[in-house]
């Protein structure tokens, strides 16, 4: 066995016994040459490093396990999200991965997940793949060298996309699979080589952890202004998170993964993994250059096989493409990732039935009907088999990564809600003038707008309409915002189809509403469409 490394690293304690090379918290340089010594990358023109995934071109969620055992079995919301899988199981599964990994050269990470270090936790990253290697030195925080020596991981990631699961032996519904053990604090990861499913684990780990110690975990972006004046951004992938929270007006704190403690806000994360489909310099400047830069991961581009130029506007693999860069790349980024207790949260949704309003001020009650009805549309490429626009509810706006069930979150936020006073808004990022495919999206600087009214206290004092079908209350006017715009039933050519659409809209609300019922407040249960 090699050490390709002066801090000398023991994995037996992993269980691994490598025949081969490990290779310990290299750098960028170091693992862009063993990505395309190994042929799995490409340079693109400015420095970007083009990787494929297919045909895991997004999250696998039937892939997706939660192990069932006696000492956490209680605090499982188990179903379709957290499905089991026997110990049994487990125990062939990661004896069978860590064979492999046995077999082959290694790529260590040594990393963190969380800015504050009270809550934070150490994850190791055991990894067949260099440019994944790199994927967790982008998405994790980084450790001093200084401290390297000594770290001892409270997660380990078992990353092996190359090997297949069989289902019959190991429980698994397919080749692909994403297992987490929260007691004995482990994930393993195989058959798919999407990158997105190593960090989304450590965040479901800390979905499970923090709520006891009376963080709320949020999926969420969060930038801060001038005036130290924290904002929040809730929203599935494909709503605008990553999008709206990097804006040169305002510090970046973080684009996806946050916590709320009684001091604050603080990222989870190290890095962005930002939707590349039709980016453009004019649109999102910042994203634009961090994609352009030595270091960055793009994932599943197609580049002009001459100049080596990105196409943004291809989506020929996947909507789904991607890019994973440092958060350092943003140049207003907060070095500490840490910021005060929020003033505003903005829930984001993807209306595909074009029929929510593009921008309304939500009572506390309203906040928690919305926080935990996570309405939005599934974007095409966001999971395998999205190839259009789907009505979706996403229970605190991140079903996919909430071991315990929702209600812990709500209350959660209902409390911080009810100590710190943030203001809420539900903003649509989605359809206008019609549904999808007869109505279009909505511009995206009539969004920035919006939203820059609403943290920038611009909209505070201004006169509101109630949303007849949903009991929204709609500024009638926002800077730079066309005043038709905001009344989505003046957008349809049609209003009775419109009122159709928005009755059919809000009995999904409803149905979807009827699990929480019995653990919500009256005024809660009534915040929802009339």
């Amino acid at each position: 066995m090699q050490i390709l490394e002066a801090l000398q690293v023991d994995l037996t304690a992993q269980g691994l016994a490598p025949k081969g090379c490990i290779r310990r918290n290299l750098s960028p340089a170091e693992l862009y040459e063993e990505t395309l010594r190994l042929g799995t990358g490409r340079i693109a023109q400015g420095g970007g490093l083009v990787t494929l995934t297919a045909p895991h071109t997004g999250r696998s969620p039937n892939d997706r396990f939660v192990v069932q055992e006696p000492q956490t079995a209680d605090m499982i919301d188990w179903g379709p999200v957290n499905m089991p899988i026997s110990q049994c199981h487990y125990g062939r599964l990661r004896e069978d991965l860590i064979a492999h990994l046995n077999t082959v050269d290694l790529y260590v990470r040594d990393a963190r997940a969380g800015a504050d270090p009270r809550y934070g936790i150490g994850v190791r990253v055991i990894s067949e793949s260099p440019w994944h290697d790199l994927f967790a030195y982008n998405m994790f925080l980084r450790l001093d060298p200084a401290v390297r020596g000594a770290f001892e991981p409270d997660f380990v990631v078992y990353h092996a996309p190359s090997l297949q699961a069989d289902p019959e032996r190991h429980g698994t519904n397919s080749g692909a699979f994403i297992v987490v053990n929260f007691t004995d604090r482990v994930v393993l990861v195989g058959g798919t080589a999407y990158a997105g499913e190593i960090k989304k684990s450590i965040f479901a780990s800390l979905n499970f952890l923090l709520p006891a110690r009376g963080v709320l975990p949020m999926h969420c972006s969060a930038n801060i202004g001038d005036a130290g004046d924290t904002a929040l951004f809730f929203g599935l992938s494909g709503t605008g998170k990553t999008t709206l929270s990097a804006n040169p007006e305002r510090r970046l704190i973080g684009d996806d993964e946050h916590g709320w403690s009684d001091d604050g806000i603080f990222n989870f994360e190290g890095g962005c993994y930002a939707k590349t489909i039709r980016l453009s310099p004019e649109s999102e400047p910042d994203i634009y250059h961090a994609t352009r830069r030595f270091g960055t991961i793009l994932e599943n581009v197609i580049l002009d096989e001459r100049t080596r130029e990105i196409d943004y506007d291809s989506g020929a693999i996947t909507e789904n493409t991607r890019a994973s860069y440092p958060i350092h790349f943003i140049s207003n980024a907060v070095p500490s990732g840490k910021g005060g207790h929020p003033e505003n949260l903005v829930f984001l949704t993807a209306d595909a039935f074009g029929v929510l309003p593009p921008i309304a001020r939500l009572s506390p009650a309203q906040a928690m009907y919305h926080f935990l009805s996570g309405y939005t549309a599934k974007v095409a490429g966001t999971e395998r088999g999205v190839t259009e626009p789907k009505a979706a509810f996403s229970a605190c706006f991140g079903a996919p990564f909430l071991p315990q069930h929702p209600a812990v979150y709500a209350d959660l936020l209902g409390e911080k809600l009810r100590t710190h006073g943030a203001k809420a808004w539900l903003v649509n990022t989605g359809w206008t003038g019609g549904p999808y495919g007869v109505g279009s999206r909505m511009e995206l600087s009539y969004t920035r707008a919006m939203v820059a009214a609403a943290v920038n206290g611009a909209l505070d004092g201004v006169p509101e309409r109630v949303d007849a079908a949903f009991g929204l209350r709609v500024p009638v006017c926002v800077p730079d915002v066309p005043a038709e715009v905001l009344l989505p039933r003046e957008t349809w050519t049609d209003g009775t189809q419109y009122d159709e659409a928005a009755a059919e809209l809000a009995a999904m609300f409803r149905a979807n509403f009827e699990q929480f019922a019995g653990q919500v407040s009256l005024g809660v249960r009534e915040a929802g469409p009339v």
